[in-house]
């Protein structure tokens, strides 16, 4: 078996990269929603919320009281968006059939025809909700055999794309990367914008992990490391907006 090629003192050596990162979250700027009045006006503003629904907030094996507490910073986003004339709200939802190739990786969740499956109740009571855009997801990336592909099409002229919800290292960085990364193929240029207070992910500690044969995954580690993964490939990281 081939040995480890991480030095003896990785943990170590690795500090000072870590305590950089948290320097760097400490430090993250905030943005005014009336920055973007006038893009939001010309119609090239969108707001993009990931799963934001029952089973990872309210019900189910996936509900995270993390992925919860941002329920309020996701509706101010929506209604700071909406307040400013944005009108094109795009909600990425897991919807799994009940034989989902997924469920090999991460318990049965938000499965077609559940409640887990649907939009939470403080998203429908927002000005804005009859302007969502819902597209059913069967994997972590967004584009993936869905309409969204056929949507950002459609939309050639977007120039402002506000990302909000769960999880910071799976589906928000896999939307943020796919459409910054979109854009630089196509020559064109494009914000991603990802507000620290509206996204988040769920946590799991070592003895948990051990004792339902998990990986462990470290709430606030994973968060920032992902968050800092973005900023690396051109999505800008912000505290919020405001």
């Amino acid at each position: 078996m081939a040995q480890s090629t991480l030095p003896e003192n990785f943990i170590e050596q690795a500090t000072p990269f870590l305590q950089e990162l948290v320097n760097w979250e400490r430090d993250l700027p905030s943005l005014a929603w009336g920055d973007f009045v006038t893009e939001a006006q010309k119609g090239r503003v969108t707001l993009f919320s990931v799963d934001m629904i029952n089973g990872f907030c309210h019900e189910g094996a996936l509900a995270s009281p993390r992925v919860k507490n941002i329920i309020p910073a996701v509706s101010a986003a929506i209604k700071g968006a909406f307040g400013i004339g944005v009108r094109d709200f795009v909600l990425a939802h897991d919807c799994h059939p009940e034989d989902a190739p997924e469920f090999a990786n991460f318990p049965p969740h938000c499965q077609v025809g559940t409640t887990e499956a649907e939009t939470i109740p403080e998203l429908l009571e927002l000005p804005a909700a009859d302007l969502y855009t819902v597209i059913h997801k069967n994997s972590l990336n967004a584009f993936h055999n869905t309409e969204l592909g056929a949507w950002l099409s459609e939309h050639p002229d977007l120039s402002v794309a506000v990302i909000v919800g769960n999880c910071t290292d799976l589906c928000i960085h896999q939307m943020a990367l796919h459409l910054k990364l979109h854009a630089n193929a196509q020559h064109r240029s494009l914000r991603v914008i990802v507000p620290e207070n509206a996204v988040q992910t769920y946590d799991m500690s070592v003895e948990t992990a051990q004792q339902v044969g998990a990986f462990p995954h470290n709430g606030d580690f994973m968060h920032l490391l992902f968050l800092y993964h973005m900023q690396l490939n051109g999505v800008e990281v912000v505290r919020e907006i405001k």
